[in-house]
């Protein structure tokens, strides 16, 4: 382990409880308000992490808040709309002013739409890729620079199983993600020797909003009950035959968010109930 890293992870937050994985570790999840990002922040929390809570609504966040229950300076909340590039390093910035640093950066905010390709527009696909990869982007060239002067971070992206094979009626979402995991590689390269670690998080069919939204996509492309068959063809193809809960995934993101993952980067691990095992 390089002495860089050795020391940023022995460094202990006063804010800290002195428990808990993520203890003295200061963190950051986009997405913050519902489904996965939800179940992230959750796990984080009661594992020791502090914690910035970001995402559009400011009010929902307010409402994440206080389900926490967590003392007051070891909790913020910042309204973020993660396509605006100067918002972004903005959010980073105030992290930093709270806390006096940023550990660990969970990239889960993203949006979904589900139509055939010749009904997408080009705008279908920059609105996307604006959400679910330059937001990336954005928050990642802004934080880096600073893991990388304190020689310790961790960078923990959401991508998705189709960000690793295809899907009829979504590849919009499927480039976006595809995208994320591609530059996962590159960046976890470019950082390796520098105590940072950049690794992605591929969940499969999770309960959440996005999964109603695809549901709903579905039905408008194959009538009434096409948002049934999609779920129903989807579980088929799921050895554990079911849906899986955010709570599953948030077990993972607090190992990659964790000093415990020092020696794990540029991987993008699936979490699918088996759906892509081959």
């Amino acid at each position: 382990m390089p002495p860089t890293e050795s020391r940023a992870s022995q460094q202990a937050d006063p804010t800290s409880p002195g428990a808990g994985r993520l203890a003295g570790i200061v963190a950051m999840v986009t997405g913050a308000s519902r489904g996965i990002g939800l179940a992230i922040a959750r796990a984080y929390a009661a594992e020791g992490a502090n914690l910035c809570l970001a995402a559009t609504d400011r009010a929902k966040l307010e409402q994440v808040q206080a389900q926490l229950a967590l003392p007051p300076e070891r909790t913020m909340v910042h309204a973020l709309d993660v396509s605006n590039r100067d918002a972004c390093g903005a959010a980073i910035d105030a992290v930093e002013a709270r806390f006096g640093r940023l550990d660990t950066l969970v990239n889960n905010a993203g949006i979904y739409q589900s139509r055939t390709f010749l009904e997408y527009e080009p705008a279908d696909f920059q609105r996307l890729l604006d959400v679910n990869l330059f937001g990336v982007i954005h928050l990642m060239q802004a934080a880096l620079p600073r893991m990388q002067a304190r020689g310790f971070g961790r960078i923990v992206n959401l991508a998705s199983t189709a960000g690793k094979w295809g899907s009829r009626n979504q590849s919009a979402y499927n480039v976006s993600k595809h995208a994320v995991v591609g530059l996962t590689r590159c960046v976890a390269l470019e950082a390796a020797s520098t105590g940072v670690t950049v690794n992605a998080i591929c969940p499969g069919f999770v309960q959440t909003d996005m999964v109603e939204t695809l549901k709903q996509g579905y039905a408008a492309i194959g009538g009434p009950d096409g948002g049934e068959a999609v779920v129903k063809a989807a579980l088929a193809r799921v050895p554990m035959g079911r849906v899986l809960d955010p709570t599953e995934i948030a077990g993972l993101a607090v190992y990659l968010g964790s000093r415990e993952s020092s020696g794990m980067t540029g991987q993008s691990i699936l979490v699918d109930g088996g759906m892509l095992m081959c």
